[in-house]
């Protein structure tokens, strides 16, 4: 493994992992998670792939920027993959990750293969009653007041709230976690919103032509599971669906989800 920072008005935090000369997959974390959140998946993705693993704006080691706009992330997104001397990778979003994904492929088609969505919600009419733990701690009034006072139990149990499963919640993610800002994290979601709002996700990968997987928690307490068939209007579209799995197959089925990635990855060589 191996870091880097991209110097420039969007300096992003970077972390690479398996041989710089196999065929790149970029991953793309959710909303106030960080590129920790795919240490499960590394070992198996990373003896194939040359995985580059982004810190977004205000997530983990990168520092906020003005905007959170999910084209503007993109943007940022493109410019790494610029200064790698990268071009048509496979990019994997979990979660709104899903959006910078296909934000990315629709600036900048000249760099994306395909895409693979992780728990990414289609629509804002998909969106679920969050668990009581998120609510408090997004929500005004006591959300801002007990952000910056939360414990590590309390961040292990937001992740929790999440899963179907039990869940390794390792302090490296903790950590991670603790530095996105309240600001940054409510301005995110409300971003990510918009851009879903604007046009759904599906019409948005329909009009792109791209190979596209969809992997979804039959579980997903975030989010609607049977809204994971919408994406049957995808042209070419696969959707998995994980019995027993929440928000974060990553974490509670990593063996199935990396098993679905790189058989992905490796037919649209």
């Amino acid at each position: 493994m191996s870091k880097s920072e991209v110097e420039r008005p969007y300096r992003m935090h970077v972390v690479h992992d398996g041989s710089r000369r196999a065929a790149p997959l970029l991953l793309v974390h959710g909303s106030g998670a960080a590129g920790g959140s795919w240490g499960p998946l590394v070992p198996a993705l990373a003896d194939r792939h040359h995985l580059v693993r982004v810190d977004l704006p205000g997530c983990g080691q990168s520092p906020p920027a003005e905007s959170h706009d999910v084209p503007d992330h993109a943007e940022r997104v493109a410019a790494v993959l610029d200064d790698l001397g990268l071009d048509r990778v496979t990019v994997v979003g979990h979660s709104s990750g899903g959006y910078v994904a296909t934000a990315l492929a629709e600036r900048r088609p000249d760099l994306v293969r395909s895409i693979a969505l992780i728990s990414t919600g289609p629509s804002p009419d998909a969106l679920l009653a969050q668990p009581l733990v998120l609510r408090v701690l997004l929500g005004p009034p006591v959300g801002p007041l007990l952000w910056s006072r939360r414990s590590d139990a309390m961040i292990r149990r937001g992740i929790e709230a999440t899963a179907a499963r039990p869940v390794d919640v390792t302090d490296d993610m903790v950590a991670e976690l603790r530095n996105t800002a309240y600001r940054t994290f409510r301005t995110a979601l409300r971003k990510n919103t918009a851009y879903i709002a604007e046009r759904s996700l599906p019409d948005r990968l329909a009009a792109l032509g791209l190979p596209v997987l969809v992997i979804f928690g039959a579980a997903d307490p975030r989010w609607e599971p049977s809204s994971a068939h919408r994406y049957d209007a995808v042209p070419g579209a696969r959707v998995e669906t994980l019995p027993g799995v929440g928000h974060m197959p990553m974490l509670e089925a990593p063996e199935a989800t990396g098993e679905l990635l790189l058989e992905f990855a490796a037919a649209e060589r």
